[in-house]
């Protein structure tokens, strides 16, 4: 299937301009906007909800933003489109960000929206792999990227070996048509599909047994973060009040209707599904978001991930993982 890029515009608003500035004994004047160009990782959906809330209700705008929100795809790279120019800023994950500083490129990683990875194991309710221990020895179907993110903490944590390895295709019907089968699988996406198609599948988040990915962070490139530092955090800050308005379901029909619009296969059974686990698992807010707001980062948790990659063979020593990342724009309790 192809990917197609969809742009969203906010309806009513001039080109450039930001409401009307009335001084006394001056003339009125119109405030420009800053662009702000943000890609996603992949089409719309839930897990994007609170960049589309943030447009359709209007926070970017009041922050002196003009924010071109574009969807991702299968065939959409958001690294290459940054290290081109081509967008300002992207959604990826930690290992991105540490990427950045193995390959020596100035980006980095400033939010991280997902306190959890969505990342699961799924397999049939009763089947007896209730358990990530049950697991060990038992074929998986895990992806090429899975084989080299999670795959290693989870045969260090569990004693899974690579003979249990199966290649995973993005195709639900072996799970189906086994009712021993082991699969990879996002939180909100696969178990929702498993159950419409009959199944009783159960999720085990990786995230719950010790995987500290940060996940839907905010990456950018080191020079917008010297030259347009306000820019930045003005679009920071607007993006974590559009979250902590979208899971809280605070008047999101607009940014529903948005997704709904840029991906046709989103409807309204699936997106409040993901909303629905997402909050149950604390995906967007727990641990250090819970007391700091959503978007927290640490320097404790990225030492930590970064030490346990090195461990099980992802990554080599002596990065200086500080690179990865900057405080700057969260932990300023924005949405609590």
């Amino acid at each position: 299937m192809t990917a197609t890029k969809y742009v969203i515009r906010r309806r009513g608003l001039a080109a450039g301009a930001f409401g009307l500035v009335a001084v006394k004994g001056a003339k009125v004047s119109a405030q420009t906007l800053d662009k702000v160009v943000f890609q996603t990782n992949w089409r719309a959906q839930a897990e994007h909800g609170g960049y589309y809330q943030a447009v359709a209700n209007g926070l970017y705008r009041r922050a002196g933003l003009d924010v071109d929100l574009r969807q991702g795809g299968p065939q959409v790279n958001g690294a290459q489109l940054l290290l081109g120019g081509r967008i300002d800023m992207f959604m990826s994950n930690g290992f991105q960000a540490i990427n950045y500083v193995r390959e020596n490129l100035p980006f980095l990683c400033i939010a991280a929206i997902m306190q959890k990875d969505p990342q699961v194991l799924m397999v049939h309710e009763g089947a007896g792999n209730d358990t990530f221990e049950a697991m060990r020895g038992k074929p998986i179907l895990v992806s090429a990227d899975g084989r080299v993110t999670y795959w290693p903490f989870l045969r260090a944590r569990f004693g899974f070996t690579d003979a249990q390895l199966r290649p995973y295709t993005f195709n639900l019907q072996p799970f189906l048509a086994d009712r021993n089968a082991i699969q990879q699988g996002y939180l909100s996406s696969e178990p929702f599909a498993a159950r419409k198609a009959g199944a009783r599948p159960l999720a085990l988040l990786i995230a719950d047994a010790g995987y500290e990915n940060y996940n839907t962070t905010i990456d950018i490139s080191a020079r917008m973060v010297r030259e347009k530092k306000d820019v930045v955090q003005r679009f920071v800050d607007a993006s974590i009040e559009g979250w902590a308005q979208y899971m809280k379901r605070q008047d999101i029909a607009a940014a529903n209707a948005l997704i709904r619009r840029d991906n046709p296969e989103m409807d309204d059974e699936k997106i409040n599904y993901a909303i629905d686990v997402m909050n149950e698992k604390g995906i967007i807010s727990s641990g250090d978001a819970l007391t700091l707001g959503i978007g927290a980062m640490t320097h404790e948790r990225w030492e930590r991930f970064y030490k346990g990659m090195v461990e099980y063979g992802v990554y080599p020593a002596g990065l200086d993982i500080r690179r990865a990342y900057s405080l700057d724009f969260v932990n300023r309790k924005v949405g609590l």
